[in-house]
């Protein structure tokens, strides 16, 4: 009796090989005719039985469970990432049983599938539709783990899109991964217009330099973005009404990094959406002592002093940025913005002041004191313009100044600067 149910069973199982192996073969054909729909649905009926088969089945089973669900290209996300998923099973598989006859299939199918979802990204990117730029971007990564980049731009694009969950997932992941970002970048200026280039190796930027196209090559680090991730992580809770996990995320990363300049000046923006203001000032502080010569901390400072208040301290900041950058088209503008706040004051005391001889003298000595102002403002504001032709704001109160001071051509010329930048010009 008991060789007789032996013998079913090792029937059984068999029935159930025989019926596995067809439902594969179904599927093969399904997918060699471009049926996936069909080839789907015998991958479904021989999944329940894989568990008990062989690993040269297995691999087999996930190699065309991967085809069927990808579907040359077309398959949803769910399908894509199941079909990630299965090819990489089949990769395991292969590699654990030492027979690899799917493997090299896998992978270049794992290429097509990398370039498709590179092209979706970057053709989402630029018609501004964020969220399936940053789904594209993610299945690449999940596609190639060794290509970071591709996860930090699915982070990115998700902020763009305000998808803060998603973002803050991703960014999460970077900085666990110890993600840095610091490529090596290569450069050459181009002679004929003397602008820097970047190249994609340093064998093609030689390659240039040798022609003779390009000269002044120069190898050099690109700037982390640890701080930056860090910052979007720290902003993201702050968004979510999250602030002692946004300052538990900062300090993490100042504690493990407390010479990173990028992190001081995270930290500081955070503090400043915070609306902790003296928090900020005093990071900033810090930041500039570790690097002087950092016109945007300078800025910065004078910002915060500007909003307490004190326009000597943030004049004297405004004045070391320019220093530090004689292009700095903000700086400049937030002098000319300084100079003309002491108008209000000056307009005051005119308005308060009698009919009597002395009040007639005092109201053209303070008359004079604002057309002085208004002097000491137009190179501030010329300059800003000289750097950003199309400040608008700049333009107009420079057309009011000339015309206050009365200087009708170049009030004419401003004006229709005025008119061109309204028109979209």
């Amino acid at each position: 009796m008991k060789k007789q149910i032996i013998i079913a069973l090792a029937l059984l199982v068999t029935s159930f090989s025989f019926s596995q192996k067809d439902e594969l073969k179904d599927a093969e054909k399904a997918i060699k005719s471009g049926n996936f729909a069909d080839a789907k649905a015998a991958i479904k009926s021989a999944e329940s039985l894989i568990a008990n088969a062989d690993e040269k089945t297995k691999a087999k089973f996930y190699f065309l469970k991967g085809q069927s669900l990808y579907a040359n290209g077309n398959a949803s996300n769910e399908d894509m990432n199941e079909a990630i998923a299965s090819f990489d099973k089949v990769v395991e598989i292969e590699k654990k049983d030492g027979k690899e006859k799917y493997t090299s299939e896998v992978n270049e199918t794992k290429q097509m599938m990398l370039s498709t979802f590179l092209t979706k990204a970057n053709k989402a990117l630029e018609d501004k539709n964020f969220s399936a730029s940053s789904i594209g971007f993610e299945k690449a990564y999940r596609m190639s783990p060794k290509d970071t980049l591709y996860l930090y731009y699915a982070a990115s694009t998700a902020v763009n899109a305000q998808d803060y969950k998603t973002s803050l997932k991703y960014y999460e992941e970077l900085r666990d991964l110890g993600f840095t970002g610091v490529e090596m970048e290569y450069t050459a200026v181009l002679k004929e217009s003397g602008e820097v280039e970047t190249f994609s190796s340093k064998q093609l930027r030689d390659i240039s330099v040798k022609a003779g196209t390009h000269i002044s090559p120069k190898d050099k680090k690109s700037d982390s973005k640890k701080g930056e991730i860090i910052k979007n992580i720290a902003l993201i809770y702050v968004n979510n009404g999250e602030n002692e996990k946004a300052l538990a995320a900062m300090k993490q990363a100042r504690e493990a990094n407390p010479d990173d300049l990028s992190l001081i000046l995270s930290e500081a923006n955070v503090q400043l959406k915070m609306g902790n203001r003296e928090e900020f000032k005093k990071l900033i502080e810090i930041a500039t002592q570790k690097d002087p010569n950092n016109a945007e901390l300078q800025y910065n400072l004078g910002v915060v002093a500007a909003e307490a208040g004190d326009a000597a301290s943030a004049t004297k900041y405004y004045e070391k940025a320019i220093a530090l950058d004689p292009e700095y088209a903000d700086a400049y503008n937030n002098m000319a913005v300084l100079t003309l706040g002491k108008e209000q004051e000056i307009i005051e005391k005119m308005n308060g002041l009698g009919t009597s001889a002395a009040d007639n003298k005092k109201y053209d000595e303070l008359k004079e004191q604002r057309t002085q102002l208004y002097r000491d403002a137009i190179p501030y504001l010329e300059k800003t313009l000289q750097i950003r032709p199309k400040n608008l704001e700049a333009a107009k109160t420079l057309m009011n100044i000339y015309s206050a001071l009365g200087q009708t051509a170049k009030f004419k010329e401003m004006k229709a600067k005025v008119e061109t930048l309204q028109a979209g010009g």
